[in-house]
């Protein structure tokens, strides 16, 4: 299946950029990016699964989840997200943190900001992704921990689910 992401990365802004194009329209898109039982199916790269913990989908919520290993791990670290400006079917930002079970924040990899953008194309939903890290540090940090490979593939994971 041809992937067609553009993944972007700006050491020196700290940011990342990412593009990617799915066959379905907007509602549907946007529903496998707000919904726990939706993201739970296509959030993390294989074989870990993303377990959602909680979620309050509204502006100022969290979505809290854990990744899960092949053999039912969980953690250490944990993802907490706190949901900005959320534009039904256009756009919502979120700040992205490492934390423990219990939600408690790891300073060691300080928060990014994530920008997620859906646009009705003629093939379906065109979605950008824009990140800005604290710093390239951090950045750089993150990028070894394999976030690129994981990222793409959870977004090809997607694309088998909607099509």
């Amino acid at each position: 299946m041809e992937s067609n992401i553009i993944f972007n990365k700006d050491f020196d802004a700290a940011s990342t950029y990412v593009m990617k194009i799915y066959k379905a329209d907007v509602s549907t898109v946007w529903n496998y990016f707000t919904q726990a039982e939706l993201l739970d199916q296509w959030w993390g790269p294989k074989p870990w699964k993303c377990e959602t913990i909680s979620q309050d989908f509204r502006e100022g919520g969290i979505w809290m989840y854990a990744m899960v290993g092949p053999n039912g791990e969980k953690g250490p670290m944990y993802s907490k997200t706190q949901y900005g400006e959320i534009m039904e079917h256009r756009s919502l930002d979120w700040l992205s943190a490492f934390a423990d079970g219990a939600g408690n924040i790891n300073e060691d990899f300080p928060r990014s900001k994530w920008l997620i953008g859906f646009t009705g194309i003629e093939e379906g939903t065109k979605v950008t992704i824009n990140i800005h890290y604290h710093s390239p540090e951090i950045m750089k940090k993150i990028m070894e921990m394999g976030f690129e490979g994981g990222f793409t593939m959870g977004l090809n994971q997607l694309e088998e689910l909607i099509g």
